[in-house]
């Protein structure tokens, strides 16, 4: 069998955030449980050949490179459509939320979100009308939808119409290098970036619905009222700068110049560094207001690590409940600064939702994401044929 995958997201060079780590993951298992099927990965630039995930994987270059929402469509459509049209491979499985309308090869797709319908003032206009007019009709047109939650699952069902119980989940999860590590390792690593001292610990792309601005202005609140407790303690920020991230600076840059010395802007990691910073962090604090899914929560369960995440969307899902992870108001300072006290303040705590995150974590896993995946085109393919 012959299964064609656009693979848009595995970008050069190795920096795989979201879409691309979710894509690199999950056919990473695909490709190594699915021996006798030849996989053929569509690129849309030249590729890096760690990609090349199994020797039933072959490449395809299809031009053009595409970022902006017309060569999207040129490449989707266009590219994308003619190659299906004249190979004809047994399905289309696209996961990372876009494919082609104008086929009649079987098509999975993975929507990751709709974000851009709950936070449209961080999409750009063109962008915008992109997704407002091919995502509802990627949906509807696909033999097989699925989504990384059952949140995003039901978001689907209620703004577009369809049933939930014929949409599969495939979640996110934590790859296997992130763990917990020894008291030894975790003091090197504080010595390395926090100057000796914990820290709390952000991951992620700076951009606005990351909500940074708010947990700036709670940590600033965090360190002014929580005493003694308070004084030590550092906020480390991990992710590079993206779209929109000037107010991050700006509110940054009008914080006390004590609170400014306590925060670190590391921008990118490499991934090992990124598992020593989850396992040596007082806690990882998450609080976006929106997410499909929310994967650095799952990576520092992973790690042994407690975790601080919004009580919206899909996090509490990812989290585990109140009971793994502290949920908090995201538009709410006030709320996030307290959650910050109860971590560093209360040992037993910490130590509980070590406990219960790591059984949470446990829960997903990339193998038993792309058994769904599997079970997806199957199902396309089913449909199909009827």
């Amino acid at each position: 069998m012959h299964i064609a995958v656009t693979t848009r997201f595995l970008l050069p060079g190795g920096h795989l955030e979201g879409l691309g780590r979710y894509t690199f993951e999950a056919l990473r298992c695909l490709v190594q449980q699915q021996p006798d099927c030849t996989f053929h990965f569509l690129f849309d630039r030249a590729y890096d050949p760690r990609y090349l995930l199994g020797a039933n994987v072959v490449p395809h270059v299809l031009l053009p490179p595409a970022r902006h929402p017309l060569l999207m469509l040129a490449w989707y459509e266009g590219a994308v459509g003619q190659w299906l049209r004249r190979h004809r491979p047994a399905a289309l499985l696209s996961p990372e939320g876009f494919t082609v309308l104008g086929t009649a090869v079987p098509r999975v797709m993975v929507l990751h979100d709709l974000a851009y319908l709950h936070r449209p003032q961080d999409t750009g206009w063109l962008m915008m009308r992109y997704y407002a007019y091919f995502l509802p009709r990627f949906a509807r047109a696909v033999e097989q939808l699925v989504t990384v939650s059952d949140a995003t699952r039901q978001d689907v069902a209620r703004q577009y119409g369809l049933p939930a119980d014929r949409m599969l989940v495939a979640h996110n999860a934590p790859a296997h290098h992130f763990a917990p590590q020894p008291a030894e390792a975790q003091v090197a690593t504080r010595e390395q970036f926090s100057q000796g001292q914990p820290y709390f610990l952000f991951v992620g792309a700076l951009q606005p619905r990351k909500n940074l601005p708010n947990l700036l202005r709670a940590f600033a609140q965090f360190k002014a009222q929580g005493g003694a407790t308070a004084a030590a303690v550092r906020l480390l920020l991990v992710g590079r700068t993206a779209w929109k991230a000037g107010p991050v600076f700006e509110l940054f840059r009008s914080l006390p110049p004590a609170v400014q010395a306590a925060v670190e802007f590391t921008g990118r990691v490499s991934e090992a560094d990124l598992a020593r910073l989850y396992a040596a962090a007082l806690a990882t604090v998450y609080v976006p207001f929106f997410e499909g899914f929310g994967l650095p929560v799952v990576e520092a369960q992973a790690s042994g690590c407690p975790v601080l995440t919004s009580s919206v969307s899909s996090l509490p899902e990812a989290a585990g409940g109140a009971g793994a992870a502290v949920l908090c108001d995201p538009h709410e300072p006030a709320a996030i600064a307290e959650g910050l006290q109860r971590l560093a303040s209360d040992e037993p705590l910490r130590a509980s939702l070590r406990a219960a995150g790591l059984a949470n974590a446990a829960r997903f896993s990339w193998e038993h994401t792309a058994r769904v995946l599997w079970q997806a085109v199957q199902r396309a393919l089913a449909h199909a044929a009827q």
